[in-house]
């Protein structure tokens, strides 16, 4: 047992994972589990949720049980976990029973240092009881979305998962998801009875993706022409039904790319073949209801597909963001059509329970929102999970790349509003959007004759515009607050005072034009790439291929392409320098080092060595960051600082926890940004401070703030570790207090 687990915290990283620093909140969550506090961690997809018990798991002893709810995420996590040197092992129903036995035996002699086990495993008669004698530190729940019914994807086994904190009241546990509203949080912290738990909350922005909306037009086609831009790159088209993953996985195989399709009617076993030849990278695309993907650890999925409206933006978030999962660029695509949002509104109204009805339909009409808005696409999705996105352009979404102009919609406005009132006045109640559209563009229906609307004098008024073009205006009047839809079962479009006022003072309305029906756009696309050697980068890959294969394991086991890009940009020639490189550790290096020195060798006999910018590899984290370190939610923080505001009034302001704000000026500071820490630390405080790091160490901040009795925050002696640590932050700007 080591003396001080909080001190190798550094060391362990590098050793393990080959990496010299955290990513946000990593490492605040790692010193609360250490100090045996309960913690409900909310990281975004790729955000590095398991780092956060992965590396406790490491620096003490004990076992680490983490509750995770597909049998493919714990074979993913175990294999990745050996290929670092560490001893783990899982629990499910796809274990033979003297495997099952086996690894009993082993987490009673204490071999093992983390353990993977589903909820229902976990709870079976006499499990509970077992586990009293494996000497367990922290149970680890991921994917704790899972036990609210307000989450995107409820399972009700998740709900027993509340047991365990009264089989092992001693224990500190620790709840993460990558996705959760405000109630949904509550829900986790309240089911899982969590005891004060420190919460932490990162942003949601995901900088490396790219965000576009098309107009679903040839679906197939559009996909087949996107799939086949990307030729080497692998990706996930997600649709509504069995029935489309089937036929547009077997159309790209027809036509010359490998694809498969994934759904909850295929058996176990071609569940899992499929699932494992994509995580192989033996097929490129798989196409899949929403029951693929939750968990899936693939980290090179460079693109996703939305080929049907999602219900909600919660799912399309958690959808998209398995992309780029490696910090490296992705691109996330929906085709839109308001039909499919139409048939959705038929399910939902199937729905017995009013407030679930309720909920789905307001739910679908945010979806609807986002895909026909014309700002920016990032700030909608984080206004979703009220977060602030700073600025006006993301420079990475189709809106904001490529503005749409406008055009004069006045005269089909008054069209649209004058059918609504007409209908009012004619029939004494409102109708359906459909309904509408289908009087304004004279559509002989049953309906229509039943009521007599084909009399109406705005019957037919419609007929120089298509009934896409006048869905579209519909919505958007009721965007604009001109007209209002009900949320009832069957739900009705009305007129607001907004609406009269605009038709009586005959205002003038400017809408967007249509968006582009193409799947590529220039100056759409891969943001942020990291820029290297392509084809000893090719070469590379093609040989972790081939070593994945030799010992039966995913190519990103082996080694991700982040690592790859950083290889075939550094051309490593010896093992201080493969070292170096981010995501390689000891045993990496041990296993695959000479491969990789033969590959460079190979390929240098041959080309030469291509320069590249020293700035970026100086500033680049692994983590796909701007250069600097510093993303849009720190800066943002750090603007509100400079601004005046104290650590804890950005805090209320955004909604996040003081330490999450500490941090964002952290990495503002380390990125070089100017932090006036007088206005954190008196002078007295910054001397105490830096007295004891003198004294212990700059690597110590766990350490110090026990040698200062808990006086300071984490958060803010990283932050002025980050300013006065000799040789790094701003020194220049903030000279430390005599000593």
């Amino acid at each position: 047992m080591m003396n001080d687990p909080k001190t190798e915290l550094l060391p362990t990283l590098k050793r393990y994972w080959g990496y010299t620093s955290f990513r946000p909140l990593q490492e605040e969550i790692i010193q609360e589990v250490l100090e045996g506090r309960d913690v409900f961690a909310l990281l975004p997809t790729g955000g590095g949720k398991s780092m956060c018990f992965q590396l406790p798991a490491l620096v003490r002893t004990g076992l680490t049980v983490v509750v995770s709810p597909l049998i493919a995420l714990m074979k993913d996590q175990v294999d990745s976990l050996t290929s670092i040197g560490v001893s783990a092992t899982f629990l499910n129903s796809s274990l033979d029973a003297a495997e099952g036995r086996a690894r009993l035996r082993g987490l009673y002699n204490g071999e093992y240092r983390l353990l993977y086990v589903a909820p229902e495993r976990l709870l079976l008669p006499g499990f509970l009881d077992e586990a009293q004698r494996w000497g367990i530190h922290l149970i680890a729940i991921d994917e704790a979305h899972c036990i609210s019914e307000w989450g995107h994807d409820f399972r009700p086994e998740y709900r027993k998962i509340a047991q365990l904190r009264s089989s092992f009241p001693e224990v500190s546990m620790m709840a993460l998801t990558a996705t959760a509203t405000g109630r949904v949080r509550s829900d986790i912290i309240r089911l899982l009875g969590l005891r004060e738990p420190r919460t932490f909350v990162a942003s949601f922005n995901r900088p490396n993706l790219s965000y576009r909306v098309v107009p679903k037009r040839s679906a197939y086609e559009q996909v087949r022409d996107y799939v086949r831009s990307r030729s080497r790159d692998s990706g996930i088209v997600y649709c509504q039904s069995r029935k489309t993953t089937e036929s547009i996985a077997e159309n790209l195989q027809r036509d010359g790319i490998s694809a498969r399709a994934y759904h909850a009617g295929l058996s176990p076993g071609d569940r899992s073949t499929n699932q494992e030849l994509f995580l192989r990278d033996e097929v490129r695309v798989i196409c899949a209801t929403i029951a693929f993907g939750m968990g899936i650890n693939k980290p090179n999925v460079r693109f996703v597909i939305h080929h049907d409206v999602p219900k909600n933006l919660e799912s399309y978030y958690q959808e998209t963001g398995r992309a780029g999962r490696d910090g490296l660029p992705g691109e996330c695509i929906l085709l839109y059509n308001g039909g499919d949002a139409s048939r959705l509104q038929v399910f939902i109204s199937q729905k017995t329970d009013p407030m679930e009805q309720a909920t789905a339909r307001a739910q679908l009409t945010q979806m609807m929102d986002y895909a026909e808005a014309t700002g920016c696409r990032r700030a909608s999705l984080l206004d979703y999970f009220g977060e602030e996105f700073p600025g006006t352009n993301c420079g990475a979404c189709d809106n904001c790349l490529n503005p749409r102009s406008h055009q004069d919609a006045t005269v089909a406005a008054q069209k649209f509003l004058s059918c609504v009132f007409r209908i009012r006045e004619r029939s004494g109640f409102s109708v359906g959007l459909n309904h509408i559209v289908e009087i304004l563009i004279g559509a002989n229906t049953e309906k229509i004759r039943r009521l007599g609307h084909e009399t109406l004098s705005t019957y037919g008024i419609g007929r120089d515009m298509g009934k896409p073009e006048w869905t579209e205006l519909g919505r958007e009047l009721i965007r604009r607050g001109l007209l209002e839809q009900t949320t009832d079962r069957f739900p009705v479009i009305e007129m607001t005072s907004e609406g009269r006022a605009f038709l009586q003072q005959r205002k003038k309305l400017a809408v967007a034009r249509p968006m582009a029906s193409t799947t590529r756009e220039p100056g759409v696309g891969r943001v942020g790439d990291l820029e290297c050697d392509e084809v000893l980068f090719e070469r590379l890959r093609l040989r972790r291929k081939r070593l994945a294969d030799e010992t039966g394991v995913p190519p990103y086991i082996v080694f991700a392409d982040t690592a790859l890009r950083w290889m075939a940009r550094q051309y490593p020639r010896t093992p201080e320098e493969l070292l170096r490189i981010p995501g390689v550790g000891e045993n990496k290096l041990r296993l695959y080092g000479g491969a990789i020195f033969e590959e460079i060798s190979l390929h240098l006999a041959t080309q030469p060595r291509r320069p590249f910018s020293e700035r970026l590899e100086a500033s680049r984290t692994p983590a796909g960051e701007s250069a600097g370190g510093i993303n849009e939610t720190a800066r943002e923080s750090l603007r509100r600082f400079q601004a005046g505001q104290s650590i804890s009034e950005v805090a209320r302001d955004r909604g996040l926890a003081e330490g999450t704000i500490a941090g964002h000026l952290t990495k503002a500071a380390e990125a070089g940004e100017s932090i006036e820490l007088a206005r954190v630390l008196s002078s007295a405080e910054q001397a105490e401070i830096s007295a004891a790091f003198e004294k212990y160490g700059w690597e110590n901040v766990g350490g110090i703030r026990d040698t200062l009795e808990g006086r300071y925050a984490y958060g803010i002696l990283t932050l002025f570790r980050a300013v006065h640590r000799p040789g790094g932050g701003n020194v220049e700007n903030h000279k430390l207090p005599r000593v």
